[in-house]
């Protein structure tokens, strides 16, 4: 995330993802075999596949309902990148009737999963791990690149229909993921969810929402307080910039901290946890609204 947009000593800096209902927590390692029904609805299937990229080869998952063609999804994962945690966030949503990609963002320079569970990291002394791995998708261009071998790959499975548009959403360092890529492929995209995103708006002329004209898909933006906070008008910006685009743009500030989606954080340094899964929750709601206007 850009340094202009949060303080480097926060801990909180770091996170993205989405939770399940709590119903499914107790189901969530049946999950983990391929065609187990899921609890929040369809049976799902589950793969690991290769995507070949114009810098490599992407390890991902493949996460669909068992049987039908639905719209795709791209999930982009936060700075922790895929691990079992996404994983449960594409079932959960593959069990909505989505075909889901979760592709290891960092495969440039590693393959899946760099971390297993981010709720034992320790900011303070292992920072800069996360530094290499976020620079390799974030480096100029690369996940423009991603985002089309993605859903290229998407479109060319028969569990993806391809007379619906396209869903992509991100949490932390996917935010500004999620706005590239529908700026990329904006005529195949149609929804676009940031969930705690890090730098939407900076003051670079590359700042992700300057990217609101080349967009077609009707987007979300879930701002945490304390992101809000440290750039209060970052919001404003970002509703400025779509409204001038005529892009649709849904705004809002949520009472809980950067990562509130998150089910594997490390707590605050309070000792309180980032997770809220109250705010997960009414997030999760807004983007199963998203997903059925905008990809119907």
């Amino acid at each position: 995330m850009a340094d202009d947009t949060k303080n480097s000593n926060d801990p909180n800096e770091l996170a993205g993802d989405l939770p399940r209902r709590g119903f499914v927590a107790s189901v969530a390692a049946g999950l983990a075999a391929a065609g187990v029904a899921s609890a929040a609805g369809m049976p799902v299937t589950e793969t690991n596949v290769e995507i070949k990229t114009p810098d490599g080869t992407c390890d991902a998952a493949f996460i669909h309902p068992t049987s039908g063609s639905h719209p795709g999804v791209l999930i982009w994962p936060d700075a922790f990148g895929l691990r079992p945690t996404m994983r449960e966030i594409a079932k959960r949503i593959a069990a909505e009737g989505y075909s889901v990609l979760v592709p290891n963002p960092f495969y440039r320079v590693a393959k899946a999963p760099v971390f297993e569970d981010a709720s034992n990291f320790d900011f303070q002394k292992d920072r800069a791990k996360l530094t290499p791995l976020m620079g390799s998708v974030n480096a100029p261009g690369n996940a423009e690149k991603d985002a089309v071998a993605y859903i290229a790959f998407l479109d060319a499975q028969k569990q993806v229909d391809k007379s619906k548009k396209i869903g992509t959403q991100g949490y932390c360092m996917g935010g500004p993921l999620v706005v590239k890529t529908c700026a990329a492929v904006p005529n195949r995209v149609g929804a676009g969810a940031s969930f705690h995103g890090g730098g939407l708006v900076t003051n670079n002329p590359d700042s992700p929402h300057l990217l609101a004209p080349k967009i077609k898909a009707r987007m979300y933006f879930g701002i945490a307080q304390n992101d809000d906070m440290q750039q209060p008008d970052a919001k404003d910006k970002l509703r400025a910039a779509f409204a001038a685009a005529n892009v649709p743009a849904e705004i809002e500030v949520y009472p809980a901290q950067h990562g509130w989606c998150i089910r594997d954080m490390p707590k605050q340094p309070n000792g309180m946890p980032i997770y809220s899964r109250a705010e997960a929750e009414r997030a999760w709601s807004k983007l199963e609204a998203l997903y059925k206007q905008a990809l119907a």
